[in-house]
């Protein structure tokens, strides 16, 4: 069972503390005493279990722990701060916080920012990169753009966008390429098959709507798609992935996909708390849709 979050003081003296690799500066930048960072620090790792810091010659070095916890702080503090800036500024210059998967946001979503802008000159974005199962409301999101499936959360307004649809690729440096993209799927049975911890299901998914045997013989596994794509287009192995995340890829040539996608019953979704009365989403709901279905 989890255990409830610490503070928000603890955390921010942390924060601090880890920002500026000094208890002193932590403590002179949130108008407190040294003694009042060292004990939120020391507060912290005695609720964890484990050091948050250890001593580096005169400063501080955060443990792996450490690291975690600070890009997990930082990025929740500067959700808030932007948050807090954007009513100061008023309601019409709010941005709309959306959160979505890394690989989404850094193969999807970036490279059509500009058009989004062009199209929808009122809407202001932030944009965070959110890992694993997202929580709207802990993660301090208005929206998140998602690739998933029905049953969603009950407190879930959704709009479906476009079916999801995945496929092995492989790269024309791959040892044994010239045989691959000739052969047919079954060929992948005999491949030590890129994967990612992220979608345990993607394989066998293919593979099944291949009629073939859902028992892929993995290899490489990665914690994100973004580096098990990387590490294909280096000619590692073959890996999958949905179709709109490789399309630049596919056009370039940098990727190939000799087998097709299939339909995986999943949906790519535009989600919000119900009952979110922000006018903003419909129309972005509306672009993103477009978007997806004109890559056909």
């Amino acid at each position: 069972m989890s255990r409830p979050l610490p503070s928000l003081n603890a955390l921010r003296a942390f924060e601090a503390a880890a920002r500026l690799g000094s208890v002193s500066q932590a403590a002179a930048e949130l108008h407190v005493t040294h003694g009042a960072v060292s004990r939120h620090v020391r507060a912290l790792e005695d609720a964890l279990g484990r050091p948050l810091f250890v001593r580096d010659g005169r400063g501080l070095a955060l443990t792996t722990d450490g690291h975690r916890l600070r890009e997990s702080a930082g990025e929740a503090f500067g959700v808030l701060q932007a948050g807090w800036t954007a009513l100061q500024r008023g309601p019409r210059a709010a941005a709309l916080v959306l959160g979505c998967p890394g690989s989404l946001l850094a193969r999807w979503v970036i490279p059509r920012l500009e058009r989004l802008s062009t199209d929808l000159p009122d809407l202001t974005l932030h944009l965070s990169a959110q890992e694993g199962a997202i929580d709207l409301a802990a993660a301090g999101l208005d929206a998140a753009l998602l690739l998933g499936e029905a049953p969603w959360p009950t407190g879930w307004h959704v709009w479906p966008l476009a079916p999801e649809r995945i496929g092995p690729v492989l790269s024309p440096r791959h040892a044994r390429f010239d045989a691959l993209r000739e052969a047919s799927p079954d060929a992948l049975l005999d491949e030590p098959l890129l994967h990612t911890a992220s979608r345990p299901q993607a394989w066998p998914r293919w593979l099944a709507a291949r009629q073939l045997p859902a028992t892929p013989r993995l290899g490489t596994g990665f914690d994100h798609l973004t580096y098990l794509l990387e590490a294909a287009a280096a000619g590692l192995g073959v890996a999958i992935a949905p179709r709109e995340l490789v399309q630049a890829d596919l056009d370039s040539g940098r990727l190939v996909a000799p087998w097709g996608f299939i339909d995986t019953g999943g949906t790519w979704a535009l989600c919000a708390a119900r009952g979110n009365p922000d006018t903003r989403m419909p129309p972005l709901a509306d672009w993103l849709r477009r978007e997806l279905l004109s890559a056909g």
